[in-house]
């Protein structure tokens, strides 16, 4: 079971596609630590009734700007839950949060635009490509010498002006030690002003549906994965075409959940407040073991107009390696 919980809406850096670019002028909720902690503790039990593992994975904004989460992760360690995050890498400079992601993390995924001229302006951060291969590579560098499980993994917004380098970019990421790369087509749901000038075109997505498979071979003589499979850049490329694709039966509750920093869950991060459930509706493991299906009867007699036209990843295969 994977949880990705957003667990606040502040972030540092300014990017012009973002929900949460710190220019905004919008409420920045947080989570609250005490309902986390409670449900971390369900969700160790969950695990040894269910003998499934599961995986957290914290969202933000900038997840690692929020000072309660490395007491959480640890607590969640040793509830025998595995821990990842999504993060710009602007705290990776500190010797103290690279040791923390390498003694408490499976994973960590750092999100990358393109090379200096490109990742900075969008990131409004000068210097930002530079501090964040510096910082990937010191992360990178201790995994290796102290043995380190921790699997460092990029994920890149593909749009019209990054997409020609991205093959360079993939190359110049396996450099750094990343071992797996991810990609999303870009949104027009959190930016709408910023997405008719360089969203992906048809061309775009059918040239990349041919540079993929060299690429991805080229870099596993590398020991880098790149990920996603052939049906998400089927949907990609129907997603460019504006063609829509309704869900009726959301099966990817059963391996998958989202929480906002209220607290809210759901299948996806696209319908979060349709469901009504609340981490405080999950009292005990029966009340967990009932989620997907209390989730799934929703959405069949009460779709989500976000379902009639699904953007989740979740539901193909982003992360699949062909």
């Amino acid at each position: 079971m994977i949880i990705v919980w957003r667990v606040l809406e502040t972030c540092n850096l300014s990017c012009p596609f973002c929900a949460y670019d710190k220019r905004l002028s919008i409420p920045r909720n947080v989570a609250d630590p005490e309902r986390i902690s409670s449900f971390i503790d369900l969700l160790g039990r969950w695990r040894k009734h269910s003998g499934q593992d599961v995986l957290v994975s914290w969202l933000g904004g900038e997840p690692l700007l929020w000072n309660p989460l490395d007491d959480l992760t640890r607590l969640a360690r040793a509830n025998g839950l595995e821990i990842s995050t999504t993060t710009n890498g602007t705290s990776l400079g500190s010797p103290k949060v690279r040791r923390h992601l390498m003694e408490c993390y499976k994973e960590v995924t750092f999100s990358v635009d393109g090379f200096s001229d490109f990742h900075d302006q969008m990131r409004g951060w000068p210097g930002a490509f530079s501090k964040l291969r510096k910082g990937v590579r010191l992360l990178a560098d201790e995994c290796s010498r102290t043995g380190s499980r921790l699997r460092l993994r990029a994920n890149v917004v593909l749009m019209r002006g990054n997409i020609a380098r991205f093959p360079d970019l993939c190359r110049e990421l396996a450099s750094w030690g990343i071992s797996e790369i991810s990609f999303n087509q870009l949104g027009g749901r959190d930016r709408p002003e910023f997405f008719p000038d360089n969203r992906l075109m048809p061309g775009d997505v059918e040239a990349l549906r041919v540079l993929l498979p060299p690429l991805r071979n080229e870099l596993a003589a590398r020991a880098t994965k790149l990920l996603g499979g052939g049906a998400y850049l089927d949907r990609i490329r129907d997603s460019a075409l504006e063609i829509e694709l309704p869900i009726n039966d959301c099966r990817v509750a059963e391996q998958f959940l989202f929480i906002d920093e209220r607290g809210c869950m759901a299948p996806c991060s696209f319908a979060v407040g349709h469901f009504g459930v609340h981490v405080g509706d999950m009292q005990d493991v029966a009340d967990f073991d009932a989620l997907a299906g209390r989730l799934n009867a929703h959405q069949r007699h009460n779709p989500s107009v976000k379902c009639l036209n699904c953007r989740s990843t979740q539901q193909f295969s982003k992360f699949d390696a062909r």
